[in-house]
């Protein structure tokens, strides 16, 4: 074995680690070889209102739910990779010399970066990520930057921290997203190569459409909907709690009138959200169609909608499964992963940041 390789670090090992509205998801994958294995995962619902519309308004809290993750999940890896929302980011395409080297590269964009960022530039967290040569000028090329506020930026690593981990890595939700999406690929029509693929990701109480051409995102869009109302209707009518009615919404044992009046009325809401989500793509884009959808989120897990969306909008759409063809240890049940499946799509992408 060359030198090299006996001294070469190897970086940290990342668990993958979605905060969400309603849960903390934590996942651990490990690869071999190009395949890969899911060594162990959890989600911890988080106390209602800890994080509001994506934004973490208690770090206590959220940090506690973190630690009981790591807990359940029985993971030794102290890093995380964590996410912000896209309606918390700012990104813009620039074009750059081809010359440069990073760190000239970084130099001129922090001195460039008032330009593209409406907020005080000491208030933001910038990073930038070269993509490749320019189509319109030879010499340049292509910047992808990205802009956050520092402070969610901040709340997610003090709530990591509180955790007992240390957050390594931020990333975009649809970047995440993205990731994940490419183990998808073998589901999709041509392997998604030249199609244009809606994946709407229906969460606790945000609706996110993500629009991919070619595997890369094209379009982002979130709406206030969410399984939350479907749990808070289980609360109206039955008389529950909302970590029961939450509990009976994943279980089962409601009365039998909860399908046909409670539980399909809010399968059709969810159909009538995809198609205008859609609708708002279509109009604010050259694309008038999409060759396929892909469910991912909680409500994702919800029997038939799949069924009922690609019926109304006459799409074809599946029910998003990044983990089909990973192998499993022997501490994750197949059945609860294939449950909570959906709901993993931006834990997973964390979780695939080990391997860059």
């Amino acid at each position: 074995m060359p030198l090299a390789q006996i001294f070469r670090r190897t970086k940290p090992q990342l668990l993958g680690l979605d905060i969400s509205s309603t849960a903390v998801k934590l996942l651990e994958l490990s690869r071999n070889g190009s395949r890969y294995r899911v060594e162990s995962y959890a989600v911890e619902p988080l106390p209602p209102n800890s994080v509001v519309e994506k934004n973490i308004t208690d770090v206590e809290s959220v940090g506690e739910a973190i630690r009981r993750a790591v807990k359940r999940s029985g993971t030794r890896i102290k890093h995380a990779a964590v996410a912000v929302a896209g309606s918390s980011v700012i990104t813009k395409l620039v074009q750059m010399p081809a010359s440069m080297s990073d760190d000239e590269m970084e130099s001129q964009i922090e001195l460039e970066a008032d330009q593209y960022v409406p907020y005080p530039l000491e208030e933001v967290n910038l990073d930038f990520e070269v993509l490749g040569p320019s189509d319109k000028n030879p010499d340049s090329v292509e910047v992808l930057l990205a802009a956050c506020r520092g402070e969610n930026v901040e709340m997610r690593s003090a709530a990591v921290e509180t955790g007992g981990m240390e957050a390594k890595v931020v990333d975009v939700e649809a970047y995440a997203s993205e990731n994940a999406f490419a183990l998808l690929a073998d589901q999709l029509p041509d392997q998604g190569i030249d199609k244009t693929i809606a994946v709407l990701d229906v969460g606790a109480t945000m609706t996110t459409l993500n629009v991919l051409n070619n595997l890369k995102n094209i379009y982002t869009r979130d709406q206030v909907f969410g399984g939350k109302q479907l749990t808070e209707e289980i609360m109206r009518r039955y008389g529950l709690s909302y970590e029961e009615a939450g509990m009976a919404k994943r279980q089962g044992g409601l009365p039998e009138n909860y399908v046909p009046e409670v539980l399909e009325p809010f399968k059709e809401a969810m159909a009538q959200q995809a198609s205008r989500s859609l609708q708002f793509f279509f109009s604010s884009s050259p694309y008038n169609s999409v060759d396929h959808i892909v469910l991912a989120g909680g409500s994702a897990s919800i029997p038939g909608v799949d069924e009922l969306i690609q019926e109304k909008l006459g799409v074809e759409t599946t029910i998003a499964n990044p983990f089909a063809s990973m192998s499993l240890s022997s501490r994750v049940k197949p059945q609860t992963l294939s449950n909570d499946a959906p709901a993993l799509m931006i834990a997973c992408g964390l979780a695939l940041r080990s391997f860059d």
